[in-house]
């Protein structure tokens, strides 16, 4: 944004949020791979009705702004991002009973894999699945999140979702269009933002939702990276995993700069401590083109892309990210 719009932008949410605006903020502390130059303003939001406020705002100001939850599946460019990040902080959970099921309701900015072990804990089964899936509820709504034979579209009972028309509207897994890794959301950014997320669960033994959990937690122990990456790089195309793909190209521990392809998972891409995100993006790119020379499948990102990418059009996929 240019300078004079972002201090007019700046000055407004400050009015309503104060000391939580702040300008020219690096966003690689608040992305897991470690990632990121900076926005241009940064806002903190502490629950729903903030997060609603802030998104109210930013619309009416025509104010280019993105939801940034746990930063787990994002890759933020080095030059950062012209506009507003709304950092998602809305946390709150509640239990209720409803027609002999329980709900949880979980605001956006809420941990999935805490809220998950929090069932757990509670005798609660239904989201078992996401226990060790990293983000938020937010982000994982958008993407249609899913591990262990589970994912959000099967877990849902609804989800709160503020309209740019300023409408708050109770949307279900079919109005939300899931698909693999996707949503209406994730195909239609900037059309709704996610304040809330209720999901169906219902009475089981405590112990044999612990014993579950951690034979999740023992498999991601041994077959995922430990370090600072985004997660899944790609989805898996059809029939196949990215992952095998990947490896059957001879590319584990490929490296770009400071970013190298896990040589214990393909798919993911680890920070080794300096790398920038033109490194993890060139890596991206000759990832893409070598699995596709030798086994003609294109890979298709998993991640989102915060702020601008120097790159062929075919090989940019932007979307949601909270």
């Amino acid at each position: 944004m240019v300078e004079a719009r972002t201090e007019v932008i700046f000055a407004r949410l400050g009015q309503e949020f104060g000391e939580r605006v702040r300008m020219d903020v690096p966003l690689a502390p608040y992305t897991s791979a470690r990632i990121g130059g900076p926005a241009d303003i940064l806002l903190t939001v502490r629950s729903r009705d903030e997060l609603a406020a802030a998104a109210r705002i930013l619309w009416s100001l025509d104010a280019p702004f993105r939801v940034l939850g746990a930063g787990s599946n994002v890759l933020v460019s080095d030059e950062g991002y012209r506009g507003v990040v709304v950092l998602n902080q809305a946390r709150e959970v509640r239990f209720e009973r409803h027609d002999g099921q329980v709900l949880a309701f979980a605001e956006s900015g809420a941990s999935l894999g805490a809220l998950a072990r929090r069932c757990v804990e509670r005798g609660l089964a239904g989201l078992e699945w996401a226990a060790t899936v990293p983000g938020t509820v937010g982000g994982a709504l958008v993407g249609n999140a899913g591990a262990h034979g589970g994912d959000i579209a099967g877990s849902l009972a609804w989800a709160e979702l503020l309209l740019r028309s300023g409408q708050v509207q109770r949307w279900d897994a079919q109005k939300l269009g899931f698909g693999y890794r996707t949503s209406i959301l994730k195909r239609q950014p900037g059309a709704a933002v996610v304040l809330e997320g209720v999901f169906r669960l219902h009475q089981a033994d405590p112990q044999a939702l612990r014993k579950v959990v951690d034979g999740f937690i023992t498999q991601r122990r041994d077959t995922q990276p430990s370090g600072a990456s985004m997660g899944s790089m790609f989805k898996n195309p059809p029939g196949d995993a990215a992952g095998r793909l990947i490896d059957a190209a001879g590319l584990k521990g490929l490296r770009v700069g400071g970013a190298q392809v896990s040589t214990k998972h393909a798919n993911f891409f680890i920070n080794l401590g300096e790398a920038r995100a033109s490194d993890v993006w060139a890596l991206i790119q000759r990832v893409r083109r070598e699995v596709e020379r030798q086994f003609g499948v294109r890979l298709e990102l998993e991640i989102e892309l915060l702020g601008a990418f120097e790159a062929p059009a075919d090989l940019q996929d932007h979307g949601e990210s909270e």
